[in-house]
């Protein structure tokens, strides 16, 4: 013991040395590295075919600039009342998330999803800018079709706070987030306590801002015992905004299995009639199993 203490006294210098070279290059891994982090996208060739069953729907490829293009499709009802903008979370494609559209087309509204940038067969570079900028374009677009009053827009997890920026910047007829987070830069800080996440982030995306400029209802969906993006966010967010914003928790939901309680879509029953249709689990994602997760019972 008296040995290594007479090593530090004499190495002091060479010790901090040490450990700035190792948080700056943790950091610099962070910073450069944060992409592979946050996104998970599943790539898809040009020549795939889409198929959802028993939902009708048409592929779109939007070009945006050169060497830049959206893949997004749309989920038709019979007779639509609106459209629900569905902003997904950071992983996979609409090959998979598409199937979720089942959810709002019962209640007789119209579908659109995209991939953002370098998801499914969508391409170009990702940036908090640019996702912000392709959303408002596809969001003028719908605009040019439907009223915007009705326009529903649903963020899921990484969507969420997209979709806030975007509905604080327009007049949709209404904002849904599901398992929303308070700020990206939060988020990540909680597992990364030690580093300046709101320095190194490229996607701080902070909700939290956006929020209060919201004109139209909120409805904040959120399971209780998230562990990745803990409840305790949502709360946070329900009272920036108060006046026009309803917070419903889901009780024992994780981060990726609401869509398996029916007490979900009991809640969207909720938001979109006034009053509650028969729930038909048979038309409902209510049974929808994601891949490596185990059935609840």
């Amino acid at each position: 013991m008296t040995e290594l203490f007479r090593w530090l006294t004499e190495h002091w210098i060479l010790l901090i040395i040490y450990i700035l070279g190792a948080y700056l290059l943790v950091s610099i891994l962070v910073y450069f590295l944060q992409d592979m982090i946050l996104f998970r996208p599943e790539k898809l060739s040009k020549e795939f075919q889409f198929d959802y069953e028993n939902m009708e729907f048409q592929e779109y490829l939007i070009d945006i600039k050169p060497g830049v293009v959206l893949s997004g499709m749309r989920f038709k009802s019979e007779n639509p009342i609106g459209v629900v903008f569905y902003l997904k979370g950071n992983s996979r494609s609409i090959k998979g998330w598409g199937k979720f559209a089942i959810d709002f087309v019962r209640y007789n509204y119209d579908v659109i999803m995209i991939d953002y940038r370098g998801f499914g067969k969508s391409t170009g570079i990702r940036s908090q800018e640019e996702i912000k900028k392709d959303l408002q374009l596809v969001y003028n677009k719908i605009k040019e079709k439907v009223e915007e009053k009705y326009i529903v827009l649903y963020g899921r997890s990484m969507g969420s706070g997209f979709a806030t920026k975007l509905a604080s910047a327009n007049n949709p007829g209404m904002l849904i987030l599901d398992a929303p987070y308070y700020s990206m830069s939060k988020t990540t800080g909680r597992y990364m306590p030690f580093m300046p996440m709101s320095i190194l982030l490229k996607f701080p995306i902070p909700t939290y801002k956006w929020i209060k400029y919201v004109k139209c209802p909120i409805h904040i969906i959120h399971g209780t015992s998230d562990t990745l993006i803990p409840f305790s966010s949502s709360i946070k967010l329900s009272k920036i905004n108060p006046s026009l914003t309803r917070l419903y928790p889901v009780i024992s939901g994780g981060h990726n299995n609401l869509h398996n309680f029916e007490s979900y879509h009991e809640i969207l029953s909720q938001i979109f009639t006034i009053k509650k249709l028969e729930f038909d689990k048979e038309k409902s994602s209510l049974a929808f199993i994601r891949k490596g997760e185990k059935k609840r019972r």
